[in-house]
């Protein structure tokens, strides 16, 4: 198969869920042929990683040029690429703004495609990023990833409907597409991962104590993750009395300003950005996720392996399951979510159920495990498409 990720491989955020994926795939028994923007950490077993724009050492800097530009001539290089293969792909595995010509040519090719979903409908996420911002007063800088861009999103529904198949990382982002009138046997289901290296349970039973609730924020700190819910539902509970609300994250600034009182109130503590996340959930009861737009937050993954129980909305697009190994809420409802830290917090019982049971089960969100099912899905785009299953918007 071939995989087109335009940016650097192997970094951080979507650059290392990228990396992951495709290693996974790798130890699920794929041949991948590799097209990165550039490499930042090496694939191991790949059968060709090509990249389009770095040579050595030297890369492309986006920042000059312009991501737009450095994003659509990736998808530039790697479609003319791709008649020129030796070996054809089964399938072609494509990103957001990086993929309209490539899954051009490998539609005149007769090649099934599949699109990367990482977060919902761009028109959703800006519509929600927005409407909370309004009603919060806080205006996003124009730079922001969800301020509204219309170019990016023409760009980016012009790709949902040519790709073959949209990659749905959750249930949220496949209902978001649903919504939007895509038919749903164009919208594949897969799941990202954790690292059971990294993200390990504490040794011993040191969780789920009688002393005051440990609850953690991990991420940024911005409109969409919702943290502003967190807080306001923490003061109510009497969680706050002998807990502690641990954040690590960098603030927007605006954001920050506006939950000024409720971040300096005595059981909060304003960590900012942290290396140590995988010691500070290992240290932590709950991890707590009221996001109101998400694709699946890896966080809530790492979270889960470390023997955190997860408080999360039904947008945070977390593999859990309410009341079996988590506790869900509707986005937005700080009273639901109130009542769920004050039921850890009261029931040391129900925490530690809830906690043995995501432990139980946690193997089955893996990064190894998402490479297994992405395989599969893979599979399934492609009888779909030799039945003539391919649908578009």
């Amino acid at each position: 198969m071939l995989y087109s990720f335009p940016h650097k491989i192997g970094a951080t955020r979507i650059c290392y869920t990228a990396w992951q994926q495709v290693s996974g795939l790798v130890a699920a028994g794929a041949d991948v042929h590799l097209f990165p923007g550039a490499v930042h950490k090496r694939v191991e077993g790949c059968a060709e990683v090509t990249p389009t724009l770095s040579r050595g050492r030297l890369r492309l800097p986006y920042k000059v040029v312009g991501t737009m530009r450095a994003l659509a001539l990736h998808d530039y290089l790697v479609a003319r690429q791709l008649p020129k293969l030796k070996d054809r792909p089964d399938i072609v595995h494509t990103w957001p703004d990086a993929a309209l010509r490539t899954v051009q040519a490998a539609t005149r090719l007769g090649i099934p495609t599949v699109l990367e979903r990482p977060n919902a409908h761009t028109r959703y996420a800006y519509t929600a990023v927005q409407q909370e911002s309004n009603r919060l007063g806080i205006v996003l800088p124009r730079e922001n990833e969800y301020a509204f861009k219309d170019d990016v999103l023409r760009r980016e529904e012009e790709e949902y409907r040519q790709a073959d198949y949209l990659l749905c990382p959750s249930d949220f982002v496949r209902d978001t597409f649903l919504r939007e009138g895509y038919p749903s046997n164009k919208l594949l289901r897969h799941q990202y991962g954790y690292d059971p290296a990294v993200y390990y349970p504490p040794v011993g039973d040191s969780k789920a104590s009688s002393q005051g609730l440990t609850m953690l924020f991990a991420g940024d700190c911005a409109v969409r993750k919702g943290l502003h819910f967190a807080l306001e539902a923490w003061l109510r509970s009497p969680a706050h009395e002998q807990g502690r609300f641990l954040i690590a994250g960098r603030f927007l600034p605006a954001y920050a300003d506006k939950l000024g009182n409720m971040l300096s109130h005595p059981s909060v503590q304003v960590l900012g950005y942290r290396t140590d996340v995988p010691e500070l959930m290992r240290s932590s009861d709950v991890f707590v996720l009221p996001s109101i737009e998400e694709g699946s937050a890896l966080v809530t993954a790492d979270a889960r392996a470390s023997g955190c129980v997860l408080l999360v909305s039904k947008a945070s697009g977390a593999v859990c399951e309410h009341m079996e190994n988590a506790l869900v809420h509707n986005v937005g409802d700080v009273p639901t979510l109130a009542r769920h830290i004050s039921s850890l917090n009261d029931d040391r019982s129900l925490l530690r159920r809830l906690r043995a049971a995501s432990l139980s089960s946690v193997q089955q969100i893996t990064w190894s495990a998402a490479g297994v099912k992405l395989l599969k899905v893979y599979s399934q785009a492609i009888s779909l498409h030799r039945c003539g299953l391919a649908k578009s918007n």
